[in-house]
């Protein structure tokens, strides 16, 4: 079996598996989206999603986020962690989408890095949820879950990226990030990993390793 056909097969497995999988960032828009994605960085979804709901009520438009006190927008988030460098990042981001892109989000990884403060990954998630194109969110679960498998054996993030997009089906590339994610919640945890209940252990490579 090529990585490729493994890659697909596990694909089709996660997909069957969390047929109901979606991004875990709470949001209503698509700037919503991409401010949630910063404010996840080195924060769980679980905490971003606690302070995004008294920051969206708040804050209601681009031109808000744009000329926020700065002071008071950290307030709010500073739950998240790093929250000087988030809120400065938000606002000036806001201000580059009203200048630069008449209010829209750019539909190109290349322009989406542009922001301040937004890297591959959320550039990623935004590609894949709200244009709905290929796209690999190489996150912890998804970096730590390819190498077990056995799908790539690098750690870097942009690395990883590379390397699925070259095996992962692109029409299901977000799905899988989801899936890859909720199994990573669930089943292939850091610590304590339920293999033997695992249903990719049969295409796992550290389970196929272990057990010999």
């Amino acid at each position: 079996m090529t990585k490729k056909e493994k890659a697909m097969q596990i694909t089709k497995i996660l997909i069957e598996e969390y047929p109901d999988a979606v991004c875990s960032l709470d949001y209503t828009n698509d700037y919503e989206l991409l401010i949630a994605g910063r404010l996840s960085a080195q924060c769980t979804d679980k905490r971003v999603n606690i302070v995004t709901k008294e920051l969206f009520e708040k804050y209601k438009s681009l031109d808000d986020f744009a000329t926020a006190d700065i002071i008071e927008l950290e307030e709010i988030i500073r739950p998240c962690g790093l929250y000087r460098t988030k809120a400065k990042s938000i606002i000036e981001m806001s201000s580059q989408l009203i200048t630069n892109f008449n209010s829209a989000l750019p539909s190109t990884i290349e322009e989406l890095i542009t922001l301040s403060g937004i890297g591959r990954k959320t550039a990623n998630l935004i590609m894949g949820d709200i244009f709905n194109k290929p796209a690999i969110v190489t996150d912890t679960h998804c970096i730590r879950i390819s190498n077990r498998l056995g799908l790539t054996k690098n750690k870097e993030p942009v690395k990883v990226e590379q390397g699925l997009k070259k095996i992962i089906p692109p029409e299901n590339s977000a799905r899988f990030c989801h899936c890859i994610v909720e199994h990573g919640r669930e089943v292939c945890k850091a610590r304590g990993e339920l293999c033997q209940v695992c249903c990719l252990n049969s295409l796992c490579d550290t389970f196929l390793k272990n057990i010999k």
